[in-house]
């Protein structure tokens, strides 16, 4: 028989005060307002029009930055917001199936690469070329093996270069360009584009301001989105 627990007996072991805290507002403030939604989503299932591809730190959440309600936005997040090549084989590929069920089974019209500023897994790679000598992150390394994705995109900018700050930036910047380059090396990606069902998209967030860059491919440089409302929101009083 299960036991319930009210907001102030849950023990630490059973879940983190935090988060049993959130979920009372979540049930105080979201879910009377959202309950439709929720059970629409239940009983007809997800449709969301956008695949987001996020980094995994804790900084950079999807959901907030774009201000989305449940159901809105597949998110896929993983170490420096990174895209593998095609490769099937018998290893396990969390990222690439998570790609292939929200093209092929979601069918999804946009994917957006999102990188952002002060990013640790790029300046993980960094640093290991700027200090061939440097051990690696863990005994197993599988962050090491990971972040090699970003080589080609390192290759491109050049030996690191000073200030360290401005090539680690650059090159995260360069990272999402090369996670685009590898989304189209998926057949079913490349068909889809290519057929106009599907776009692709890279985006940049910085923590610090909030200013949101993306991607124009055709110049292949990265613009301010929503620069005069990002002035105005910094210039309002906070207090």
């Amino acid at each position: 028989m299960s036991e319930s627990y009210s907001q102030m007996s849950v023990p630490p072991h059973i879940l983190p005060g935090r988060l049993v805290e959130g979920y009372q507002v979540f049930l105080g403030a979201h879910l009377p307002t959202e309950q439709k939604r929720y059970h629409d989503l239940s009983v007809h299932g997800q449709k969301p029009e956008v695949l987001v591809i996020g980094c995994s730190d804790s900084r950079v959440s999807p959901e907030v930055i774009f201000d989305t309600k449940p159901g809105e936005i597949f998110v896929l997040r993983n170490v420096a917001n990174l895209v593998p090549p095609y490769r099937p084989n018998n290893d396990y590929h969390g990222t690439s199936s998570a790609l292939e069920f929200a093209v092929m089974g979601l069918r999804v019209a946009h994917i957006v690469v999102l990188g952002h500023a002060q990013c640790g897994g790029v300046k993980t790679y960094a640093e290991g070329e700027k200090d061939p000598y440097k051990p690696p992150l863990s005994a197993g390394d599988f962050i090491g093996s990971w972040i090699r994705l970003i080589a080609p995109a390192a290759e491109r900018l050049g030996p690191p270069s000073e200030p360290f700050s401005d090539y680690t930036e650059r090159l995260s910047l360069e990272s999402i360009i090369q996670s685009l380059a590898n989304l189209r090396t998926f057949p079913w990606i490349e068909n889809l584009e290519q057929r106009g069902l599907l776009r692709l998209h890279g985006a940049y967030f910085s923590i610090a301001n909030g200013k949101l860059l993306a991607l124009d491919e055709v110049h292949r440089k990265f613009v301010p989105i929503g620069e005069q409302q990002h002035s105005a929101a910094l210039q309002d009083p906070r207090f």
